[in-house]
């Protein structure tokens, strides 16, 4: 692929991915090397002048008034990477990481945080050359911003803690650097904590988790929209003059999608004079549900758009003429490294996602529930009572819908007292992006057994067909699923179902 050029403006939520899952190479832009390099020019005026700036000549947190000077500059820059990396827990992904180094680097990259620009290439040649750090993903409590992470991140840039070879096995930082023909990187004044003070822990995950949802809400709509054909439901619901007289931009694209997918289906035509009056709300309000948890993504996405391109570490360096490498400007201190603009929004997604699965839930029980599903055989099971059908499967789809309700409690709403009461106040964002993540997997997994059971319900009613974007998702749900003739283990087929959700397979039907 062609190599992304950071420049710390203009860098997208895709750009994101390809680097973190593609592999996509990075460079950093020739301009801001320039704004790199001015503003690297300011805090070295600093220490030449043995001026008190905090975190360049002195402490950090509730240590900022200690003064340090001469060599022990260089010392504060490891003892500080080293101090800060006390994560625990299971790691993140090689993809989350990559992610979060792409961030820090093009947050660097917008010559506000005083590093010299080597630091931002050797987090381009990490990226480049498949160097990893392991990255345990507890230990940060949001602010000032994702410390523990990004310690350990920092802690390979300097040979030191752990990395992931390209089997996911744990080498030291040093081996990886050796392996991948890069020396360690001696960190002058500020570029320590430079490196650890920031939102891009929260972020990677919380963009990744993002880009699945966005996938997974037009998934919702294409596998909304079997289940309702194949419980013989009503289109009318969805009628363009119901949804202009409550114009949400998500409700109306939702009920566009399902307008479309309906669109030329022999069961719609079949019962359309039936005596039916309306569908239960998990079929009737897919626009209103669905199309509400399209607006919060849109939301959501607006803000990690901003905070991808923002200078999120303290103190900022700002230059006094933006055309000299003159050392003349000002050292601030401030917080955007709080993340709490990202802790609210990444609790949102996963209340909105709690609630889309959920309603997946109930339209599941709806094709399989002999009280409700209406010419189907109970638990769509061939020779119901010798065989169980689907009766599991819901079950299944229950304690997922209920572990979201119970992971959705907004992290955001906590704070916790730490540094000696110099951070009083902090935002968990990282707990919110974690939770985040557990539930659209969840809900994923949720849309898998819908929509294995929505494709078990139109062989059921065959020789009726669903019109022609549904038919293009059942295929894609039958090329990794047989229909189930009698009963067989099922959880490969939902996982084989949910990696062809997470790949967008199933959501071309819309396109």
């Amino acid at each position: 692929m062609k190599a992304l050029h950071i420049n710390g403006n203009d860098l997208t939520l895709e750009a994101v991915r390809e680097v973190a899952v593609e592999y996509r190479p990075v460079l950093l832009d020739p301009d801001a090397r320039a704004a790199v390099d001015r503003a690297r020019a300011v805090v070295d005026a600093l220490v030449a002048g043995n001026k008190v700036s905090y975190a360049i000549t002195t402490g950090v947190g509730k240590l900022s008034d200690v003064r340090i000077a001469g060599e022990q500059i260089r010392e504060m820059q490891v003892n500080l990477v080293r101090s800060h990396a006390v994560g625990v827990g299971e790691p993140l992904t090689a993809a989350e990481v990559r992610a979060m180094m792409l961030l820090r680097a093009n947050s660097l990259s917008k010559g506000f945080s005083g590093v010299r620009a080597v630091v931002v290439d050797a987090l381009c040649e990490m990226l480049n050359r498949g160097v990893t750090p392991f990255v345990p993903s507890q230990g940060s409590v949001g602010a000032s911003g994702d410390l523990a992470p990004l310690a350990h991140l920092a802690l390979a840039l300097i040979g030191e803690g752990e990395c992931l070879d390209d089997k996911g096995v744990r080498i030291s930082g040093a081996d990886a650097l050796r392996r991948a023909q890069m020396k360690p990187m001696v960190l002058e004044a500020k570029e320590a904590v430079s490196l650890i003070n920031g939102t891009q822990g929260m972020l990677a995950v919380g963009i990744l988790a993002l880009l699945a949802a966005e996938t997974l809400v037009d998934t919702a709509d294409v596998i909304g929209a079997l289940t309702l054909d194949a419980l013989q439901g009503t289109d009318a619901a969805f009628d363009v003059r119901i949804h202009r007289a409550r114009p949400h931009r998500g409700q109306l694209k939702t009920a566009e999608n399902l307008r479309r997918m309906l669109e030329g289906s022999e069961i719609r035509e079949s019962h359309r004079d039936c005596s039916r009056v309306q569908d239960a709300y998990s079929l009737r309000c897919m626009p209103q549900v669905h199309g509400a948890v399209r607006d919060t993504l849109s939301h959501c996405r607006d803000v990690m758009e901003t905070e991808v391109n923002s200078a999120v570490d303290n103190p900022l360096v700002f230059v006094k003429n933006p055309k000299q490498t003159d050392g003349e400007g000002e050292v601030i201190s401030g917080g955007n490294f709080h993340g709490e603009p990202l802790a609210f929004v990444l609790d949102f997604i996963g209340i909105a996602f709690s609630a889309l699965a959920g309603i997946s839930e109930r339209r599941l029980e709806r094709l399989v529930n002999p009280a409700l599903n209406e010419g189907l055989p109970p638990f769509l099971a061939a020779g119901a009572g010798l065989n169980s059908g689907f009766m599991m499967p819901q079950v299944t789809a229950a304690a997922l819908v209920s572990e979201n309700k119970i992971l959705a409690h907004p992290a955001s709403v906590d704070s916790i007292t730490t540094s000696g009461n110099k951070e009083d106040f902090v935002s968990m964002g990282m707990t919110a992006a974690l939770k985040l993540k557990r539930i659209v997997e969840n809900t994923r997994n949720a849309m898998a057994i819908e929509a294995m059971a929505a494709a078990q319900a139109l062989d059921l009613v065959a020789p009726l067909k669903t019109g022609k974007r549904g038919l293009a998702a059942y295929a894609a749900i039958r090329s990794v699923c047989p229909t189930m003739d009698k009963d067989r283990v099922m959880y490969r087929d939902f996982g084989r179902i949910a990696d062809l959700l997470a790949s967008g397979k199933v959501a071309e039907a819309l396109r």
